[in-house]
């Protein structure tokens, strides 16, 4: 069984570069909104919880927030952006309006490290202080920490720009490791998912679409299936995995709604 990782997604525009970073690492992942059940958390059974950015503020009302179960389950959660907003809301600190906003390149001083950051930089200052060169896109900001929580990263504009709880593995960023403009993004997500939750990178899309056919063809068994084809990606997908777990025992149905464009109904059923 692989090591999986659970995206909560707030909205981000992000979110499914997080995923593609997760997935180039041979890490196993799944994107779920935000406001999944307690009792979903506990049945996929994380590795580790990464906390999307988002839109929202989480100093209006009624925001989203992260269920429950995230800081119960006992494993690895890595906040950005919105993300790091709310696990500061959720677990005793504070968040502001920002009277500077960050939208593009930043410079941030790596501090105390903690497991996350630790050993990477880009350079380092005349006082040997790390710097990290992130991108943000934010407005609000962290400006009180959780209970247990210390500050990992900060510039002028935000001086807490990453926070940690390292008894806890609760970590923060206000940047965006999951763009090629933060050049150690790619680092701290490796950091995150393989030495921090633990996961092993031996989950490959080739090898998830051999489980797939395996797990599809277990399921069915001796019976049939009827499957509703649009053409779009999703259902061309289980439409090709189905048919290699039980070829002709899968029946595809497609309706030519009329509003498809020109050609496409052809090529469907081609």
């Amino acid at each position: 069984m692989h090591c999986k990782i659970l995206i909560l997604d707030f909205g981000a525009q992000y979110t499914q570069l997080i995923a593609r970073r997760v997935r180039e690492l041979h890490v196993y992942c799944e994107i779920h909104p935000y406001d999944v059940g307690d009792a979903f958390i506990r049945d996929f059974a994380p590795a580790g919880i990464i906390l999307s950015g988002g839109p929202e503020s989480v100093t209006e009302g009624d925001t989203p927030r992260a269920p429950d179960a995230t800081w119960q389950a006992g494993v690895p959660v890595l906040g950005i952006c919105y993300g790091m907003q709310a696990m500061a809301a959720q677990l005793g600190g504070a968040v502001e309006n920002g009277r500077v906003r960050e939208f593009g390149y930043a410079e941030v001083r790596a501090q105390g490290h903690g497991r996350l950051l630790s050993g990477i930089q880009d350079r380092a200052n005349a006082e040997g202080h790390g710097l990290l060169d992130v991108w943000m896109s934010h407005g609000d900001k962290v400006t009180a920490l959780p209970p247990g929580f210390s500050i990992m990263a900060s510039n002028a504009a935000t001086p807490i720009a990453a926070m940690m709880d390292e008894s806890r593995r609760l970590y923060g960023v206000q940047f965006h490791p999951e763009v090629t403009h933060t050049l150690q993004g790619k680092a701290i997500l490796a950091r995150f998912v393989k030495d921090i939750c633990g996961c092993a990178g031996d989950w490959t899309m080739p090898g998830y679409a051999d489980e797939a056919v395996a797990r599809i063809r277990s399921e069915v068994g001796a019976d049939a299936v009827i499957l509703g084809l649009s053409g779009g990606v999703d259902s061309s997908v289980a439409a090709a995995l189905v048919h290699r777990a039980i070829g002709d025992k899968l029946t595809c149905i497609f309706v030519d709604t009329g509003l498809l464009r020109q050609g496409e109904a052809d090529q469907v059923m081609d």
